[in-house]
């Protein structure tokens, strides 16, 4: 969690934060800050803001009646700030990962800062601060915060934190992935973190999950790029592929998310298996596959230099 430094009272207000009805990720998910009322926002997925700090705008009179400016932050921080609250209302220990958005009055997104909140028990709930730092230069003032995103996994199939190498020896983690004219890919990356070399030969395993972590169905899932795109990567041949301790590899995953007749498929989360028998791992590429039901697969391979 990010720790931030504390403002005197003289240079911040407390926020907090309304809302009405149930909230869904995605959907605005606070009413506007208002000073001084001791009101807190329902939750969306679980995630509530209770709190937010925005620093006055406004010059303090000093003693001899000049306007006094506070002076920034020694850590160039903006001293924007929303504290929240995470609660498992599930049987199993998560992983929380929560998208904040930043935004004017208006409802513009000036910025957005992720978290990720690790191993959630079941019925607990764990505080945290996200801290906006510095806003880029000519943005509008900043006087809300919102919950724009929530996923949650399994504690135990969480990708790693970074610089973190798991039990097995192998990490595996997603890329932000490309989109252009509909079509989109996302790298799966693997690494030897551990001290014995790691084997693997084909593809990666994969197994398409909904909002509630169910086994979604009816989707088709090719080896190669099944005729999606050309000139990806994805039909180049499965080989075998020893990857010794501190080497890598690299898979993807490719689709359109064109939409014509029938409904369109919206998969939020991937568990993946290296190999048969590994450990699972699971993603949150968020698949828009539309309605074409196709979903390609890229070979490991050892990544280009």
């Amino acid at each position: 969690m990010r720790k931030a430094t504390s403002l005197c009272p003289a240079l911040a207000v407390l926020l907090l934060l309304t809302a009405c009805g149930s909230e869904h990720a995605g959907a605005p998910a606070t009413a506007a800050p208002a000073s001084g009322s001791a009101v807190t926002a329902a939750p969306t997925d679980g995630v509530r803001i209770t709190s937010v700090t925005i620093p006055s705008s406004k010059p303090t009179p000093g003693h001899d009646g000049l306007s006094v400016h506070a002076d920034p932050l020694p850590t160039g921080d903006s001293g924007i700030s929303a504290a929240y609250t995470v609660t498992n209302t599930g049987t199993k220990a998560l992983t929380y990962t929560v998208l904040f958005d930043f935004t004017t009055d208006a409802g513009e997104v000036m910025a957005n800062r992720r978290e990720t909140v690790r191993s959630v028990g079941p019925g607990a709930t764990v505080q945290g601060t996200v801290r906006l730092g510095m806003p880029g230069p000519g943005t509008s003032r900043v006087t809300r915060v919102k919950v724009s995103q929530v996923t949650k996994v399994p504690a135990s199939e969480a990708p790693p934190a970074a610089g973190e190498c798991p039990p097995s020896g192998i990490r595996l983690t997603t890329d932000d992935g490309d989109a252009a004219m509909g079509l989109r890919v996302v790298g799966i990356h693997l690494e030897n973190c551990g001290k014995q070399d790691y084997s693997v030969n084909g593809y990666p395993l994969l197994e398409l999950m909904d909002k509630d972590l169910t086994p979604v169905q009816g989707i088709q899932i090719v080896q190669g790029s099944g005729g999606i795109s050309t000139g990806t990567g994805f039909d180049e041949p499965a080989r075998p592929l020893v990857l010794k301790p501190g080497e890598s590899a690299l898979s993807g995953l490719m689709w359109r998310n064109t939409t014509e007749s029938g409904p369109a498929a919206d998969i939020p989360y991937v568990r993946v298996r290296a190999k048969q028998g590994a450990d699972p791992v699971t993603v949150t590429p968020h698949l828009d596959l539309g309605t074409t039901g196709k979903l390609a697969v890229r070979p490991w391979t050892r990544p280009s230099r």
